[in-house]
């Protein structure tokens, strides 16, 4: 797949997710097989602004194609931040959220909201576009609600206003994350586009890639809260789409340990103490599955120091063997 002057060979992305995609996890997602990753999702607003701790959130990750993703409503910002967003970063691209459903972004007019506008949202991309050098991409959902479905017309005027390639998440705004996905939307999608277009919305595993890609006739997945403490979710959909063996689960210390070195990434990136309060519910997603695992997920929701984190693991691998 080629978007602008970028090409990835069966793209794998990992979904942009505000609070846990950060710089730590893209890392290790990265390196057991997502060859996309994106930022959380930035304030065009708090860039322009000079707001620090937003411009830490753009590190860029090694290993993969990295896009910066930034939201707002208004095209010049939005034009102005997407160039601070990618002289902070580096990124490989500059995405634009037109999909988060939360209602503090969408009941502002940003995310999902910009759906309900897709005049200034086709401003918005035009106005990025003209600013920067790199592919710009967009993230969206089908529409608003069930009785204001127009991701149809919503993505061909993205791509008629210069957008090198979206992903569309199969729901709704108003079914957040309930509900099915409806990939056949995502099929129209595709067939109405001419740049490429990533399918996003249950896809858990390496069986359900491979069927979203043969019903949508995407070009690639995007994969989200399956990666949940389950970054090897990413070699199993690797694996599946080149016909492969799916590889088998790694033992529970093998596991333990990747979520050590994430922890030990974050704690280079945020400082101990972030790194500990962030820890806390990636460490509980890790031990999704496991067998007498609830008294360890009490002890992991008061962690406070990496030193706690080592004993914590120390005692999972010895107990829950």
């Amino acid at each position: 797949m080629r978007f602008g002057n970028l090409e990835v060979k069966n793209p794998i992305a990992l979904g942009p997710m505000a609070g846990v995609t950060d710089w730590a996890f893209r890392t290790v997602c990265a390196e057991l097989g997502a060859n996309i990753t994106v930022t959380e999702m930035v304030s065009s607003r708090a860039l322009v602004y000079k707001d620090q701790k937003s411009a830490k959130l753009l590190r860029k990750n090694d290993g993969s194609l990295c896009g910066a993703q930034i939201f707002g409503n208004d095209p010049a910002i939005m034009a102005e931040a997407a160039v601070l967003a990618l002289e902070i970063s580096g990124c490989d691209f500059l995405d634009i959220n037109m999909g988060c459903p939360m209602p503090k972004i969408a009941n502002s007019g940003d995310g999902c909201g910009l759906m309900r506008t897709p005049e200034l949202a086709g401003q918005i991309v035009s106005a990025v576009k003209r600013a920067v050098k790199v592919p710009v991409t967009v993230k969206c959902r089908l529409g608003w609600d069930k009785g204001s479905i127009n991701v149809l017309d919503f993505t061909k005027r993205m791509e008629d206003n210069g957008a090198d390639l979206v992903a569309v998440h199969g729901r709704t705004r108003s079914m957040l994350y309930s509900g099915v996905a409806d990939w056949d939307m995502i099929t129209k999608v595709k067939k109405n586009l001419s740049i490429p277009v990533i399918a996003n919305g249950d896809i858990i595993d390496g069986e359900t890639a491979v069927k979203c890609l043969k019903r949508t006739g995407a070009d690639g997945v995007m994969i989200g809260r399956a990666s949940f403490g389950d970054p090897w979710v990413f070699a199993q959909v690797k694996a599946a789409l080149a016909g492969e063996p799916i590889p088998e689960r790694l033992p529970l210390k093998d596991r333990i340990a990747v979520a050590v070195r994430q922890f030990e990434l974050a704690q280079q990136d945020h400082g101990e103490h972030i790194a500990c309060l962030e820890a806390r519910k990636h460490f509980a997603w890790y031990l999704r599955g496991v067998r007498n695992a609830s008294f360890y997920k009490n002890q992991i929701s008061s962690m406070s120091t990496m030193e706690d984190i080592y004993c914590i693991a120390k005692e999972i691998v010895r107990d829950l063997q």
